[in-house]
């Protein structure tokens, strides 16, 4: 490698950081825009069933979105975001001027698109370059949920959601038994914990029947004298005022396993409605502590 590669190699990383000052000020009322998808987030969200291993590939530069290990190191173009990683991206840039080969990468497969398990820096460098594919070693994570390139955070958490409504609507004939189209959460595997409780009721139900009741008649039953007689409560203390963040699907799963801690620890008597009083009052009590510190805050001299 020459002075003239390393000289090359100290303005290709100027002009990436540069570009990441830019893609800051472009998403700065929308951060979660810039980031760089975390392996880790990403696999706790889509529950993937096995992995494999792929072997060695030529991968689209552009569908790698992600990284294991270096995602805060990176912005969503895969850009240097610290000036601490000067001296290993200027290595590997001269190495890519010089025409040098280097070790494939590792990557990490799901969805459609990739994320680097080893090689963070190399796919930084091909990506400032315009490089269009790179060779990589791969291990592939099954998943029916498929994602592109230039998907948010925020936005997969509501594609994983939307497709598991989809299905538990599907599987289960819901919004044609109850009329209900409005069954939303704010949180992945949601409707799974919906779909145990239903056969939960459909189990007591049973055990007063000699022969087994279809599952759209316990589904029905559910929703007429668990669910709505919740949705009840929860109109009736307002908590939907007190978690406006939450849908009134999501303080009915909540509701229902603060009701089981409290009958593990007081007793089978507990009520339901007690259970809300609670939630209700300790809602309100954080409120106003959260209230006074920001008072406090702003009184301080």
């Amino acid at each position: 490698m020459t002075v003239v590669h390393k000289s090359q190699a100290i303005e290709d990383f100027n002009k990436a950081r540069n570009k990441v000052l830019v893609n800051e000020i472009q998403h700065f009322l929308d951060p979660d825009k810039k980031k760089l998808l975390s392996f880790h987030d990403v696999k706790a969200i889509l529950r993937p069933k096995n992995e494999v291993y792929a072997g060695m590939q030529t991968v689209p530069i552009q569908k790698i979105v992600g990284s294991e290990g270096r995602y805060q190191d990176f912005d969503n173009h895969f850009l240097p975001r610290s000036n601490m990683l000067r001296q290993r991206w200027e290595r590997v840039d001269e190495a890519h001027l010089a025409d040098i080969s280097l070790p494939p990468i590792q990557l990490y497969e799901i969805g459609g698109v990739y994320f680097v398990r080893d090689g963070n820096h190399r796919v930084s460098v091909a990506k400032a370059q315009g490089v269009e594919f790179i060779d990589a070693e791969v291990i592939s994570l099954k998943s029916e949920i498929r994602l592109w390139p230039g998907m948010t955070q925020k936005a997969l958490l509501s594609h994983v959601i939307k497709y598991e409504k989809r299905i538990f609507y599907s599987e289960t004939n819901y919004g044609d038994i109850t009329e209900d189209w409005n069954l939303d959460f704010t949180s992945t595997g949601q409707y799974d914990v919906i779909y145990n409780h239903i056969l939960v009721h459909k189990y007591f139900i049973n055990e007063k029947h000699k022969e087994e009741i279809p599952f759209s008649d316990a589904l029905l039953s559910w929703y007429k004298n668990v669910y709505q007689p919740v949705m009840a409560i929860i109109k009736a203390h307002d908590l939907k005022r007190a978690f406006r963040r939450r849908t009134s699907s999501d303080l009915y799963v909540w509701i229902i396993k603060q009701w089981d801690d409290l009958k593990a620890k007081y007793g089978g008597f507990y009520s339901l409605d007690e259970t809300a009083r609670v939630i209700a009052e300790t809602a309100k009590k954080n409120w106003l502590d959260r209230l006074i510190n920001i008072f406090k805050k702003n009184v301080q001299p």
